[in-house]
């Protein structure tokens, strides 16, 4: 099976698509950490895409994260052990029954809902099984990305490329998955390193990989809990090189060991 990641076109040059909820189940995954001022207007903008659900994880915020989400139409699952890959399981352990696609993103309002239906087209249409969000290759408003997510996400897509022969130029958290194939990629990373994560494992077990372009905002309230703190910024790196180096090393003894 080819696993190179493919280019997709735009929803917005092939017109709007059908509903995403009639388009096998979507629930889209929004993990939160005291995102109080801005989790509202992020929930109501994923509802008017049509999806089927949206779920938000309360990771043990000390605000009104929880209630603000729940009062704009979210499902609001509680985490209070922090970590943002855990949180993300959690989310995906509370889909509802007849979910086929998952999305993720970020509650600060970076992220760009209009985009879902170009990261869930190319697996409702059955051409991809994971597609990835690139912030790389969308437009940016200045100063939504700090250099080191620029040079951490390039250099991700080098060694995945070098390793794995698929081509992804960034980590972002705008992504969707085929629900049966995520289920069974064996995620086990509790914090920062669920993305890369992810993207290894599905790189390994040969899914089908799309990146599209995605446009990425400034976050619209809220303290950045990683990219705009240096040293939090430096943990998340040493974690996510940590990260592949240990799951390179163990799926390459799987690929041994099953011969």
């Amino acid at each position: 099976m080819d696993s190179g990641v493919r280019r997709a076109p735009s929803s917005r040059a092939c017109g709007r698509l059908t509903p995403l909820h009639e388009r096998g189940g979507v629930t889209v995954v929004i993990p939160c950490l005291n995102e109080e001022e801005t989790i509202a207007e992020v929930v109501r903008q994923v509802l008017a895409q049509e999806v089927g659900e949206v779920i938000v994880i309360d990771n043990g915020s000390t605000d009104r994260t929880a209630a603000v989400a729940a009062a704009a139409g979210a499902h609001v699952v509680n985490q209070p052990q922090r970590g943002y890959g855990r949180a993300c399981a959690t989310g995906v352990a509370a889909v509802a029954p007849g979910t086929a696609i998952v999305c993720f993103m970020d509650g600060d309002g970076s992220d760009v809902p209009d985009f879902l239906h170009d990261v869930i087209r190319p697996i409702a249409d059955g051409s991809a099984d994971f597609v990835m969000g690139s912030r790389i290759r969308g437009r940016r408003e200045l100063g939504s990305m700090t250099p080191q997510q620029i040079v951490a996400g390039r250099l991700a897509g080098v060694l995945l490329r070098l390793v794995y022969g698929v081509h992804f130029t960034d980590m972002s958290p705008l992504r969707a998955i085929r629900l049966d194939r995520l289920d069974v990629l064996g995620m086990r990373e509790s914090t920062y390193g669920w993305n890369l994560e992810m993207q290894m494992r599905a790189a390994a077990a040969g899914l089908r990989c799309v990146e599209v372009p995605v446009n990425h905002r400034c976050r619209r309230g809220g303290e950045s809990k990683v990219s705009g703190n240096l040293v939090a910024g430096l943990k998340a790196a040493w974690k996510i090189s940590g990260t592949f180096l240990r799951l390179a090393a163990s799926l390459r003894r799987q690929r041994v060991a099953a011969g």
